[in-house]
């Protein structure tokens, strides 16, 4: 199957791949959109037409990124809603007080290597906020997406996923040594596999989900790694073109009905068997169905003993 190719590139912005987009009387909700990519993306929704709602750790610091899109965009209907995907009461209680249905879930909220730090239910943090609490709000709002007719799911991933597949055998690192760029790496991987399970059980719901590398941005993720980028000034993005794959992956028409794929500056990545040079690919064990089955019954049994 040949990858898909879109007209855009690396230095396109979410406001170019949504020009010309009508997203008129769809839904979207988009999860850590209080800053960063995520702020982005959901201007670029908002901006074509779409009623968007930021689903937060933080309220207020979102009802300001609220009314800054509110002020670009002219749209005076983005919602807020509090939201804490490590917690599956908190995921619970927002799919219980959602109405409707949901067009666009963008899955975007995240870590990145933070120091060991554990959930209440003894997960590892960024196994639960990069991969299990998006697979347990998805998993939740299923009715909703399914009452679309045509949803999509978008997960942001990473190029980090090129450091290590799920290890199924200790993801919560409690036998090895801890390593915030590995269970990073196992985070992201986790996500594209989300988006290839989800797919296969969900398209005949009218459900798709891809997944995504944003780019190197600068942005609050990186507070855990002294704020810089280590990425050559050549490779950065600005937030603006770091949301446009995301947006891509919501919007572009030719996207209806595929899903389980990985996009890298807006097109198809190609799989590769080991650490590409520019890490523009996607490693074959992340878009493995064998993997992402396996992953699916392990984060349902890991929330059936939440």
């Amino acid at each position: 199957m040949p990858l898909m190719k879109t007209p855009f590139g690396f230095r396109s912005t979410a406001a170019e791949v949504v020009a010309g987009i009508d997203l008129s009387g769809k839904r979207a909700i988009v999860t850590g959109a209080s800053s960063g990519i995520g702020i982005e993306t959901a201007r670029a929704l908002a901006s074509a037409g779409a009623q968007v709602t930021l689903a937060v750790r933080n309220p207020d610091a979102a009802g300001v990124a609220a009314a800054d899109i509110a002020a670009t965009t002219g749209r005076d209907d983005v919602a807020v809603q509090a939201l804490e995907v490590t917690d599956p009461a908190s995921v619970a209680a927002f799919a219980a007080t959602w109405d409707g249905p949901v067009d666009i879930l963008v899955n975007n909220a995240g870590v990145m290597m933070t120091p060991e730090q554990r959930t209440p239910q003894g997960w590892e943090l960024q196994f639960a906020t990069n991969h299990l609490g998006h697979f347990a709000l998805a998993r939740a709002l299923h009715g909703e997406l399914a009452a679309a007719g045509a949803a999509r799911i978008v997960v942001v991933s990473s190029t980090g996923h090129l450091y290590s597949p799920v290890v199924f055998d200790d993801l919560h690192f409690r036998f090895r040594p801890y390593d915030p760029l590995l269970a990073y790496a196992q985070s992201k991987t986790a996500a594209i596999l989300f988006a290839v399970g989800a797919t296969a059980r969900w398209a005949a719901d009218g459900i798709t989900a891809n997944a995504l590398n944003p780019g190197a941005i600068a942005t609050n993720l990186q507070r855990h790694v002294g704020g810089k980028l280590v990425t050559p000034p050549e490779r950065q993005k600005t937030p603006e073109q770091g949301a446009a794959t995301s947006v891509l992956l919501a919007t572009w028409p030719d996207l209806e009905g595929i899903g389980g794929r990985y996009f890298n500056d807006c097109n198809e990545a190609p799989t590769v068997e080991h650490r590409d040079a520019d890490a523009t690919g996607v490693a074959t064990y992340a878009l493995d169905p064998a993997n992402a089955d396996r992953l699916w019954d392990v984060s349902e049994e890991l929330l059936r003993q939440a």
